[in-house]
């Protein structure tokens, strides 16, 4: 039985190079071992989706092959954006989903999200899949599962029509980036009562204009444009498979994330008093007073969708999200992350206001880093933030979270340097209420660095 490379099982779903470490044939042995593990779960069908990489066909065929070997259906609903996988689980009934997509990587990556009976497989759950195939333990069966396939967009698309609403017609800009949101997004946004001004929507595995990760300031550079060469009065931009979503306003303030988090918890908390809102390490502290002044219950955790998932469903929290871009509303919604259905919330709100731009901008803000990396070799990032936990002393510190690396609260902002589980780099981040401020939480954190790693190339 073939093995696929070990390197290709991550933390959060399966990704790998096509042709190299990700095959067509390692696809359809992963596919055997997920019909497998369906069979002992008891799950009779999976739907399988695909994001618009040129690869996608291909693989999304092996894995059919794989899965059906063991004697599982397979609905295809083709390609779409990876939430329509997720969201052809409920609609057809299978409770299981796969969707192939290499998410916001280059064009040469593709990959696997995996759902099996409600629960998104991550962390020991993907490594059991390589361990199957090692051990031989798959499923045969007799006669192979049967194939067959679902167009699930138009219920989607229904299916949000009939839960939002906006208050005034809006023109917008949106990029696709010439991913999958793009065979979706333009036709769901048009009917919600939006004029578009459409930026790369043509579904292109190339992805011949800019990468598409709205989590990267400079992927957003052309919607910033239009936004002022045109009327439009709000930008929003998807990722490569439509999980993730990034906003712009009309003057060209990219509101992150967290601060998103901000607008959609005051909407869900009128609703659902008290509710608890998730968000991960990553997230400005501003969020837990905004959370608690509008009487909900902030709960800081791990980053990573597949735990942020799990965590939601633990807690049956309303509303979570992460700094990435991935949002998940439980509330009227089905807790998975879903880019499309997070810019269609953001409008019904921002739609009962004249104007989107005073709203989005009045949301609390402090100076702040994006992303920065420390560049290591496999294995390093956790053995120095191991080191962190147990050795490092932070001057000034009011706290030290350790649930997800080492984040560091000051008076007067905070620090975070945690292990990637997808790369082999240590992630930092700074947030301060000045500039003064951030700039004495980033030295205080190179001492510490430096102190218990000595040599190490840092990126501040």
């Amino acid at each position: 039985m073939f093995v696929p490379a070990p390197e290709i099982f991550k933390a959060y779903d399966i990704r790998g190079i096509v042709d190299k470490t990700l095959t067509a044939e390692a696809v359809q042995a992963i596919g055997h071992a997920l019909g497998s593990e369906a069979v002992t779960r008891g799950q009779k069908a999976i739907a399988v989706g695909r994001d618009g990489r040129l690869s996608g066909p291909e693989l999304a065929g092996a894995l059919a092959d794989g899965i059906r070997a063991a004697g599982v259906d397979v609905i295809d609903v083709g390609c779409v954006p990876t939430p329509l996988t997720y969201f052809a689980a409920y609609e057809l009934g299978t409770n299981s989903c796969v969707s192939v997509t290499g998410s916001h990587n280059p064009p040469d990556y593709n990959g696997l999200k995996m759902v099996l009976g409600g629960q998104t497989l991550f962390g020991e759950l993907i490594q059991a899949l390589r361990q199957r195939i090692i051990d031989g333990n798959l499923v045969t069966a007799a006669t192979p599962g049967k194939l067959t396939q679902a167009d699930v967009v138009p219920a989607y698309i229904g299916k949000i029509l009939g839960d939002v609403k906006l208050s005034r017609p809006m023109k917008i800009v949106m990029d696709c980036g010439n991913g999958v949101a793009g065979a979706v997004a333009p036709e769901l946004f048009k009917r919600l009562g939006c004029e578009l001004v459409e930026l790369f929507c043509e579904v292109d595995g190339n992805f011949p204009n800019h990468h598409p990760d709205p989590s990267k300031p400079e992927n957003l550079a052309d919607v910033i444009r239009a936004l002022r060469e045109t009327d439009a009065e709000i930008g929003l931009a998807f990722d490569g498979d439509g999980d993730r979503l990034g906003v712009v306003t009309k003057d060209g303030e990219i509101i992150f994330p967290d601060r998103q988090l901000m607008l959609f918890a005051e909407d869900v908390l009128t609703r659902v008093p008290g509710g608890e809102i998730i968000y991960d390490v990553k997230c400005t502290r501003n969020l837990a007073g905004w959370i608690t002044a509008r009487g909900g219950k902030p709960t800081m955790w791990n980053t990573g969708h597949a735990l942020v998932k799990a965590k939601l469903k633990e807690t049956g929290a309303p509303l979570a999200g992460e700094m990435s871009g991935h949002v998940f509303f439980k509330e009227r919604w089905y807790g998975f992350d879903d880019g499309l259905y997070t810019g269609a919330r953001l409008l019904e709100i921002v739609s009962r206001h004249a104007d989107a731009n005073p709203l989005l901008k009045s949301l609390p803000d402090a100076v702040s880093t994006p992303e920065l990396n420390i560049k290591m070799n496999e294995g390093e990032p956790f053995a120095l933030v191991d080191k962190l936990k147990a050795e490092a002393r932070f001057e000034g510190a009011e706290s030290i979270l350790t649930i997800d690396g080492v984040r560091v609260e000051y008076a007067d902002g905070f620090g975070l340097a945690r292990p990637s589980n997808t790369t082999p780099v240590v992630v930092l981040r700074f947030e301060a209420d000045s500039e003064t401020a951030i700039a004495r939480i980033q030295a205080d954190f190179r001492r510490a660095i430096e102190a218990v790693w000595p040599g190490v190339q840092l990126p501040f």
